[in-house]
C-alpha cells in the first residue's frame, strides 16, 4: 500500500477484522537454490548462484553497505568489495517489519538492518536482455523482494532479466530530525527508502550485463507502495537515466505528503513527528549518537498495515531534494520522466471489506476529499458509492488522472484494469482486490497460496505476463496476436480490462470517476 494514512487506515480496519479468520502458520527460512553451480562476476566481486530449468538465479547479493551504526538514515554506501567467490544460491535478511500471522504471501527470511540485497533471475542464454526491477508493495512497513509470490524465475522464463530487491521500511526508511536535516547541510534526508531505491538502480546499471541483461532497457514496476514507489521515481531527479519504462499497478497517485519541516494541510512536520518518536523514546535533545544507538526493536516499535503510529511515524515525505512534491503535482508540473507508461487499478480493490464496513468507509472517504452530494449523484446511489468510491478515490481515478496527464506529455501511455478473478472464487469474489494480479504477473499461481489453478486461470497469467513482458522489450504492450491495447489518450479514454473472459479495450470513464476527478482537481488547485 502507498503512503497516505487515510489510506493505510481504510485498508487497517477490514483488515483487524479478518486477521484471526486468516492466520496462518509460521513459516521456515527459505533452502538454499537448487541446481548447477554458475558464476558471475560484479564490481564488488564474484558470485556463485544456480542455473536450473534454463534460468540462473543469483540472490542476497549486497548493492550497498549495511546502513546500521553511523551508516544508519544515512544515503546508501556503496557495498564493501570481497575476495574470492560469494555464495549467492540464498535470500539475505529481509529489512525490519512486524510480521503478521494474516499475510500468506510474506517471506520467510530472519529480518535485519543489514538487509539491503538483491535477486537476480535471468535465462541461461541472455544477451541484452530487457530488464525488470520489481519494487515490492507493503505500505512502506511490510514486505521484501523475496516473498515467493515474487520468485522471479517463470517471469524470467519469457526472455528477460527480472531483479527483486528489498529497501528500509518503517523509521528505518523514513525519518526526519532537525539534527538530521542539518547534518545533510541541504542534500536529501528523510526519504531513506526511496534511496536505496535509486541505489538499487544504480547497481542494475553498473552491472546487469554481467547477468545477460541490458542496463540501456530497465523496466520498474512494482503494486501498491511499490507502484507509488514508480510514481515517485519518475519524478526524482537522481533516477534519471536509471529506468527507460515503467509500470505502476495500483500506485495511487492523489496522495498528499506531509513536508519536512513545516505544517501542510494539518499534517505535521516530518521533523516534528520524528522529534515526538525521538521524546517518546528517551532521547534528549538533537542528540543523533542516542538516535542512532536506538535499538532497532524500540524503532520498529509495533508498525504494521493495521498500526500506523501516526503520531510517531510519518512515512515517505516532501525534503525537497529526493522527493519535490506530491506524485499530481510532480505531473501536472511537467516534471516526471517521459518514458512509456503503464498504469492502472484492480476492479475491486478493496474488496474484502465485510458488507457492513463499505458505507462507513465510504462516509469517511467522503468526509476526507470534502466532497458532496455531487459524488452520490454521480454514483447514481448509495449502494454504488458505497461498494467503489474509496476504491475509486485511493486508486482507480489516479491511475487514470496520471495516464492522462503522462500522455498529454508525448510519453506512450497504457491504462488497465484488472478485474480476474479465479474460477474457484468467482462465487464469492466479484472482482479483482487489492494485489490478486501479483501471481498473475509473476506467472505463479501457486505462491498465491490460495489458488487452485484452473487452465482458464493458467491462461489468464499467460496473457498478463505477455502484455507486460512485450511493454519491457518494447514500450508497447500489443503483438503476438493478443486483444489490441489502445495506447491512453484523455479523448479517446480508452483501456484495457482484463476479466474473466479475456482482454478487451473498453472507456475508462465513468459519470462517477469524471466528478471525482473534477473535485480532486479543485482541491489540488487550492491547496
Amino acid at each position: 500500500m502507498t503512503s497516505c494514512n487515510r489510506r493505510a487506515a481504510t485498508f487497517a480496519a477490514a483488515l483487524a477484522l479478518l486477521a484471526g479468520a486468516c492466520a496462518q502458520p509460521a513459516m521456515s527460512q527459505s533452502p538454499p537454490s537448487s541446481g548447477a553451480p554458475v558464476e558471475a562476476q560484479i564490481d564488488s566481486g564474484a558470485l556463485r548462484g544456480r542455473e536450473a530449468g534454463g534460468i540462473k538465479s543469483f540472490k542476497g547479493i549486497p548493492y550497498a553497505a549495511p546502513p546500521v551504526g553511523e551508516l544508519r538514515w544515512r544515503a546508501p554506501a556503496a557495498p564493501a568489495a570481497w575476495s574470492g567467490v560469494r555464495e549467492a544460491d540464498q535470500y539475505g535478511s529481509d529489512c525490519i517489519q512486524n510480521r503478521v500471522s494474516w499475510d500468506k504471501t510474506q517471506s520467510a527470511q530472519p529480518t535485519s538492518e543489514d538487509c539491503l540485497t538483491l535477486n537476480v533471475w535471468a535465462p541461461a542464454a541472455a544477451k541484452k536482455a530487457p530488464v525488470m526491477v520489481w519494487i515490492h508493495g507493503g505500505g512502506f512497513v511490510m514486505g521484501s523482494g523475496s516473498q515467493p509470490i515474487f520468485d522471479g524465475a517463470k517471469l524470467a522464463a519469457r526472455d528477460v532479466v527480472v531483479v527483486t530487491f528489498n529497501y528500509r521500511l518503517g523509521r528505518f526508511g523514513f525519518f526526519a530530525h532537525p539534527a538530521l536535516t542539518r547534518e545533510t547541510a541541504g542534500s536529501a534526508t528523510g526519504n531513506f527508502a526511496f534511496m536505496d531505491q535509486v541505489a538499487a538502480l544504480e547497481w542494475v546499471k553498473r552491472n546487469i550485463a554481467a547477468f545477460g541483461g541490458d542496463p540501456g532497457n530497465v523496466t520498474i514496476f512494482g503494486e501498491s507502495a511499490g507502484g507509488g514507489s514508480v510514481n515517485q521515481l519518475m519524478l526524482a531527479q537522481p533516477a534519471r537515466g536509471l529506468f527507460h519504462k515503467a509500470i505502476a499497478q495500483s500506485g495511487g497517485g492523489r496522495d498528499v505528503l506531509p513536508l519536512l519541516s513545516t505544517e501542510r494541510a494539518g499534517k505535521p512536520a516530518a521533523e516534528a513527528v520524528g522529534a515526538a518518536f525521538a521524546t517518546k523514546a528517551g532521547v534528549k535533545g538533537e542528540d543523533l549518537s542516542a538516535l542512532r544507538a536506538l535499538s532497532a526493536d524500540k524503532l520498529r516499535g509495533k508498525l504494521d498495515l493495521l498500526n500506523q503510529e501516526a503520531d510517531t511515524y510519518s512515512g515517505p515525505m516532501i525534503d525537497g531534494v529526493l522527493v519535490a512534491s506530491d506524485v499530481a503535482a510532480g505531473f501536472a508540473a511537467g516534471r516526471q520522466a517521459k518514458v512509456p507508461y503503464l498504469v492502472g487499478a484492480n476492479s475491486d480493490e478493496l474488496g474484502f471489506l465485510p458488507g457492513f464496513l463499505r458505507g462507513p468507509m465510504a462516509a469517511k472517504t467522503l468526509k476526507e476529499i470534502g466532497a458532496g452530494d455531487e459524488i452520490q449523484a454521480a454514483y447514481g446511489s448509495k449502494s454504488a458509492l458505497d461498494a467503489q468510491l474509496t476504491s475509486d478515490v485511493t486508486f482507480v481515478e489516479p491511475a487514470r488522472h496520471l495516464a492522462a496527464v503522462q500522455a498529454a506529455s508525448g510519453a506512450p501511455t497504457w491504462l488497465y484494469s484488472f478485474g480476474y478473478v479465479p474460477e474457484a472464487k468467482r462465487k464469492s469474489q466479484k472482482g479483482a482486490g487489492h494485489a490478486t494480479e501479483l501471481a498473475f504477473v509473476f506467472g505463479d499461481l501457486a505462491a498465491a497460496g490460495d489458488i487452485d489453478e484452473t487452465p482458464a486461470d493458467g491462461a489468464a497469467a499467460r496473457l498478463v505476463g505477455d502484455y507486460w513482458t512485450a511493454f519491457a522489450r518494447t514500450g508497447d504492450p500489443n503483438g503476438g496476436g493478443r486483444p489490441a491495447w489502445p495506447a491512453y489518450a484523455r479523448a479517446s479514454d480508452q483501456r484495457l480490462a482484463i476479466g474473466n473472459d479475456g482482454a478487451a479495450a473498453s472507456k475508462a470513464g465513468t459519470a462517477a470517476l469524471d466528478a471525482l476527478g473534477a473535485h480532486q482537481d479543485k482541491v489540488a488547485a487550492g491547496r
